[in-house]
């Protein structure tokens, strides 16, 4: 098979975009926040964890604790009740009390809106940091990449990055910048209704003539070949 060039990589690239915002002309967050301090600790909670989880936990936590200023009076272990079934709940508990500290003592009780100041603020990396700027802020600075947008970059060839974080930097240089702001949202369903991590729908998928890893479920040996490895 010949190899791709970059501008037929981009073009496939732009298309499956077009195709997602079919798909998915309107989607919104999973999680339920209300402002820009409880989308920071939603985002914050989700890592690793379902964002079905995390809106569990959340209506008590924000109850309690529903500013910058009352949670970073918060005990953390008050607030590892709280959030206990979710995974890593007390490091994430520890995070949440620290943010809150310095979203008061050094930002006067608003949360920042910049990529370099949100990435301060103990347990915000870069993906949390798109997330807040560009739901919060409008702001686009970048893509979210979590597991399901890095599954899908790989498996499309977008990307052959080792971790989430180069990844972003692959996607950045591939697509142009007005289609950054939708694929984070757009990206996560597709990949919890299609492009599943141990089932993938390709049959019927939308996408499939644009994805280079694509196998039919039925009648294909690569399909068969692939199970027998991962066994």
């Amino acid at each position: 098979m010949p190899r791709e060039s970059k501008k037929a990589k981009r073009e496939r690239a732009i298309e499956v975009c077009r195709r997602m915002e079919e798909l998915y002309p309107a989607v919104e967050s999973a999680l339920n926040y209300s402002d820009p301090f409880t989308l920071v600790i939603c985002v914050l909670l989700s890592a690793q964890t379902t964002d079905a989880a995390v809106n569990k936990v959340t209506p008590e936590l924000f109850s309690r604790w529903p500013t910058p200023e009352a949670m970073a009076e918060a005990d953390p272990s008050e607030i590892a009740e709280v959030i206990r079934t979710i995974g890593f709940f007390r490091t994430k508990s520890q995070h949440c009390v620290e943010a809150a500290q310095m979203i008061v003592s050094e930002y006067g009780g608003e949360v920042p809106h910049t990529m370099e100041e949100l990435t301060k603020l103990p347990g915000v990396g870069r993906k949390t940091a798109n997330i807040v700027l560009n739901k919060a802020f409008g702001i686009v600075d970048g893509i979210a990449v979590d597991t399901h947008v890095y599954r899908i970059a790989t498996r499309f060839r977008f990307s052959k990055a080792p971790t989430p974080l180069a990844c972003e930097q692959d996607l950045l240089e591939l697509l142009p910048h007005e289609l950054w702001g939708t694929v984070n949202e757009q990206w996560i369903h597709f990949g919890r209704d299609t492009c599943s991590a141990q089932r993938p729908k390709c049959d019927g998928c939308p996408m499939v003539d644009l994805c280079p890893s694509a196998f039919k479920a039925e009648g294909n040996p690569k399909a068969k070949t692939k199970r027998r490895r991962t066994k």
